[in-house]
């Protein structure tokens, strides 16, 4: 295994050389390549070991098949040694492909239930690499392999690649905890040696007003917010009004787990109920500043149809009954939301500048996904929407199908590529010029990740369509805090030593 078509940058030995001596987690701007990285200690791992393995991980097919690529591409490795692995390939082919190929690149869920199942023993697996490591979390399937891998192979080495770990000092210790990190290695677009290989990406916000009566309704929305905050302050459940979603979240968990061991407090169990309002009522808010008025009016009669006692009591309130009597005349009048018509006009400026330009449209919910696509299509712009795959309820893609989307984007087949959170990681379409949040994320991660998406291999532009006034800015502002906050924290750690082995950790 020898690599080719490649030479390596400075940073990239630097970090390649600290991955060879220990378990190591790689943060990493994206598009400066990580994936070279554990590729070139790949190569070196299999001249120490001959006879040795490599596992390859990846939380999607497409992001996986892309790996699969890299692999051809940047070392002499034929197709039948480099092997792409999920559950759809039959367990009896799984074993069979395990003991053949020299490199299975695969979905943690996949490893961890073949491991469940026998189907795989990682003893000759001399490395394994966690890519997306962010997700190295709680009881995600990269924890579980992990510990496999540690107690079984008789070379280990690990290394997680990502290009945000998280914004809380908490969640990264959580990451490297899982993963069994030895030491970190953390660039930025600002240090020296990366530098020269950062192409400029530019940050347009584009902001959108809400009319009068949809400003009308928000404040309605706002006040019945408000009532329940107060009764929660007044009996104790918060301290103050001014609480996150996060917050209210940990505290409805808190209450039910009460709840589910017996401590049936009356108190409690109104407590219940309204975080359960306010969370149905912020919800309701952010579908109203962020997305199609169409989404915001059904998710209001799914609550109005609701047998639930909190959705039962919440629209008895005057301010829901007000909204639900002007419910069809806003949806009529609203065929799309402001943001939308925003959304052509930006796409439609693209295009002028060059007909040939692409860019990504991001949007948190598929529904929306779906209909930024038909919107734009029916406005003359070629587009695709790239979905997860079909869940219980409502539509989906196949793995096949999101690998052939990505592929016909990347050929120039269609301008815009409008996203659910499954673009957000890693796909290398290198010539793209724009993104675009069409809707905020609160999350650090998240948001690196779609940035990423611009400037690989040329400058970029980043366009933030924005409610002004609304959650798309709150959320916007709290990312970036995280994101600065996150790469204090990393920079500011020396090289973590830790205990290397399962066994020692557990000592």
């Amino acid at each position: 295994m020898q690599l080719k078509n490649i030479e390596l940058r400075e940073y990239q030995k630097n970090i390649a050389n600290t991955c060879l001596k220990g378990n190591t987690l790689v943060v990493l701007p994206t598009g400066l390549g990580k994936t070279i990285i554990a590729i070139y200690v790949a190569v070196k791992r299999i001249e120490q070991f001959p006879d040795g393995k490599i596992l390859f991980m990846a939380p999607t097919r497409p992001l996986n098949a892309q790996h699969v690529r890299s692999f051809l591409q940047f070392t002499d490795l034929s197709n039948e040694e480099v092997v792409l692995l999920t559950g759809k390939t039959k367990p009896e082919k799984r074993i069979e492909l395990y003991k053949k190929a020299r490199v299975i690149v695969a979905t943690p869920q996949t490893i961890a239930n073949d491991l469940k199942e026998n189907r795989i023993h990682l003893e000759n697996f001399v490395l394994a690499v966690f890519d997306e490591a962010h997700r190295a979390v709680k009881d995600y399937s990269y924890t579980e392999v992990a510990k496999a891998y540690l107690i079984q192979s008789k070379n280990p080495l690990i290394i997680g690649l990502t290009a945000s770990p998280g914004g809380e000092e908490e969640r990264i210790n959580e990451v490297m905890k899982n993963l069994f990190i030895k030491f970190v290695e953390i660039r930025t677009e600002n240090d020296p040696d990366v530098r020269p290989y950062v192409k400029e990406i530019e940050r347009e916000y584009v902001y959108v007003e809400l009319p009068p009566d949809l400003e009308e309704i928000r404040k309605k929305l706002l006040e019945v917010y408000d009532e329940i905050l107060e009764w929660l302050k007044e009996h104790m459940f918060i301290k103050s009004k001014d609480v996150k979603k996060k917050e209210l979240l940990n505290l409805q968990n808190s209450l039910i787990a009460s709840y589910e061991r017996g401590m049936e407090n009356p108190i409690n169990i109104w407590g219940m109920i309204k975080v359960s309002q306010a969370l149905k009522v912020l919800y309701a808010i952010e579908l109203l500043e962020t997305q199609e008025i169409s989404v915001f009016a059904e998710y209001l009669r799914e609550l109005q149809a609701s047998k639930k006692r909190a959705e039962k009591l919440l629209i008895t309130h005057k301010n829901l009954r007000e909204i639900f009597s002007r419910l069809d005349e806003i949806e009529k009048k609203y065929k799309v939301h402001p943001k939308m018509e925003k959304l052509l006009s930006v796409i439609k400026a693209i295009l002028r500048e060059n007909e040939k330009n692409r860019a990504i449209v991001f949007a948190n919910y598929r529904d929306t996904v779906e209909k930024i696509k038909n919107f734009l299509l029916e406005n003359g712009i070629k587009s695709e929407m790239l979905i997860g795959q079909a869940r219980k309820r409502g539509k989906g893609l196949s793995q096949k199908e999101q690998i052939e989307i990505v592929r016909r984007f990347a050929n120039g087949e269609f301008n815009v590529l409008v996203c659910s959170s499954i673009g957000e990681e890693g796909l290398d379409i290198a010539s793209v010029n724009y993104a675009i949040f069409y809707d905020a994320v609160p999350s650090e991660i998240r948001a690196i990740q779609r940035r990423g998406r611009v400037g690989r291999q040329a400058e970029g532009k980043v366009i933030f369509i924005l409610t002004r006034g609304s959650r798309d800015q709150a959320y916007f502002f709290s990312s970036l805090m995280k994101e600065k906050k996150m790469k204090k924290m990393l920079k500011n750690m020396k090289v973590v030593r830790r205990k290397g082995s399962l066994i020692e950790w557990l000592k």
